[in-house]
């Protein structure tokens, strides 16, 4: 499987290195295309068996798979100047591009297409990724499930959904974010250094996340179990919602749908 990824960003960087650090492509089996020489020259130095280049057709044309990681405003563009083929999958990064825009950039092929959603974790091997497919056999949605595991958690979900979901947690991991950044100020209050409760925090979370994720639960069953009846847990539980914490969660989850 031979992977391009135009654009080496945030994301396509990220990606890049997710995919050289797994088992299922080869460093050897990736190239890499973005006008940056200093974002490739420290792709390279990572991976010295990856290749690089500054022409996306070059990189597009040898490929298997052509990931697209650039800025949606720039995806017809760079899409249409790669010269897809019968045979390729096209895996767009990019908000917003729906299905049917993709096929009309790449030619009006009927190429097995993907939309994927990671969000900024995906540095960190961590990242919660969305897929949607067209046109794709079992085998290829299984395959880049496959491949974004090894960078986290990855789900199939309908292009409809797309929107809803990403909100959740593309947009979401800034909510999360947030919190942390509201408890450290609260930690500051309290006296705590804030590098310490910066730690405290996000391990917290971490914790949070992970009894969700290894068990067969639910946050409410979770929260039950810390609070004690006239413990110092329910008073701020209850605080938070007298303040409407899960009022503005929801109200923020809705506003960021595109």
């Amino acid at each position: 499987m031979k992977v391009a990824i135009i654009g080496a960003g945030n994301m396509g960087g990220a990606i890049a290195r997710g995919l050289a650090k797994g088992s299922l492509v080869a460093a050897c089996d990736i190239c890499v295309s973005d006008p940056s020489q200093d974002k490739l020259d420290r792709l390279k130095a990572e991976f010295p068996e990856m290749r690089v280049t500054h022409d996306n057709r070059e990189a597009a044309s040898g490929a298997d798979m052509v990931m697209v990681a650039v800025k949606p405003w720039l995806m017809k563009e760079v899409t249409e100047a790669l010269g897809m083929r019968e045979g390729q999958m096209l895996v767009s990064v990019a908000a917003g591009i729906t299905f049917g825009e993709l096929e009309t950039y790449a030619g009006g092929l009927r190429l097995p297409l993907f939309r994927i959603v990671p969000n900024t974790a995906i540095s960190e091997l961590a990242s919660m990724t969305l897929i949607a497919s067209r046109d794709a056999t079992p085998e290829q949605d299984k395959l880049l499930l496959d491949i974004f595991a090894e960078m986290g958690l990855s789900m199939m979900i309908p292009e409809s959904k797309i929107a809803a979901a990403t909100s959740l947690m593309s947009c979401g991991i800034a909510y999360a974010l947030k919190y942390i950044q509201a408890a450290m100020q609260a930690g500051i209050e309290l006296g705590i250094y804030p590098k310490d409760g910066m730690r405290m925090v996000a391990q917290s979370l971490k914790g949070a996340a992970e009894l969700i994720l290894n068990n067969d639960t639910h946050p409410a069953v979770e929260i039950d179990k810390v609070c004690t009846p006239g413990g110092y847990t329910i008073r701020g539980i209850n605080e938070m919602e007298h303040s409407g914490f899960a009022s503005a969660v929801i109200k923020a989850m809705k506003a960021s749908m595109y």
